[in-house]
């Protein structure tokens, strides 16, 4: 028996050509022209300047001041700065952070990136007696936190240097990374294997496995685990990796729009 297909769910048109238009606006790097964004949508050039002319009524596109093409208008600004992203994060993170924090009894955070620092913005507590208990709205280092080496995970050597001067960095135990060069190094191997460690780097006796938060190519957030030492074997880490790089995956699908109907 032949396998049913799923219903086209329907959808507006205009709308949809619409928001291909803002799309292709905002990820240009120059102003588009009408004929661009006609040929774009396969539609003539008056139905093109239709929905732009909607757009920009609206405040979403606008013209450069002697310019007849298109770049993104003050209303997406201010829609930008207005939505709470941190927060829609938390919301779509919470269940997957606390099924982490129970598949491995230890506790779990969910952090964001503010400057220099990472930033916890949420937390699942295990239930042991003795536990990492790291606070939501706390702060820590990017360079030596497994939450903060996530969250730059796709740095290289001269950004680092922009964003922490020439060096050397804080010491906060003996096996803190001081130095850009280590910390780009140890960037390049976190790109690769997908999750970051902190090896009592911030605190001492601490260990930690974290994994970036991706949406599209950039890294919104990270997700991780933090234990004593004493019951966080080194031995222990590419399993819990494995699960904590699923749970940051499942994130980062549940922040990706659903591809639309052809």
């Amino acid at each position: 028996m032949p396998a049913k297909k799923s219903p086209q769910v329907p959808f507006i048109q205009s709308l949809d050509r619409g928001l291909t238009i803002l799309q292709f606006v905002a990820r240009s790097k120059q102003p588009v022209s009408l004929g661009e964004l006609a040929e774009l949508i396969g539609i003539d050039r008056s139905s093109a300047f239709r929905l732009a002319h909607t757009l920009r009524r609206r405040g979403f596109l606008s013209c450069p001041p002697g310019r007849k093409d298109y770049v993104l208008g003050s209303s997406m600004w201010m829609l930008s700065r207005q939505y709470d992203w941190s927060n829609m994060l938390i919301k779509v993170a919470h269940p997957e952070l606390k099924l982490l924090a129970t598949q491995i009894n230890e506790t779990a955070h969910l952090a964001i990136r503010e400057g220099k620092r990472a930033l916890f913005i949420d937390s699942a507590h295990a239930s042991h007696v003795i536990a990492i208990a790291g606070q939501t709205g706390e702060f820590v280092p990017l360079y030596c936190t497994a939450h903060g080496k996530a969250l730059l995970a796709d740095a290289d050597e001269a950004s680092l240097r922009k964003q922490f001067g020439a060096g050397p960095l804080q010491r906060y135990t003996p096996t803190t990374i001081t130095t850009i060069k280590s910390l780009a190094k140890e960037c390049a191997v976190i790109g690769e294997q997908g999750y970051a460690t902190d090896d009592s780097e911030y605190m001492a006796g601490v260990r930690c496995i974290a994994a970036p938060i991706r949406f599209g190519n950039d890294i919104v957030g990270s997700i991780g685990i933090s234990a004593p030492a004493s019951r966080f074997a080194k031995s222990t880490y590419p399993d819990y990796a494995k699960k904590v790089r699923s749970v940051a995956d499942r994130i980062g699908e549940h922040l990706t729009p659903a591809e639309p109907n052809p």
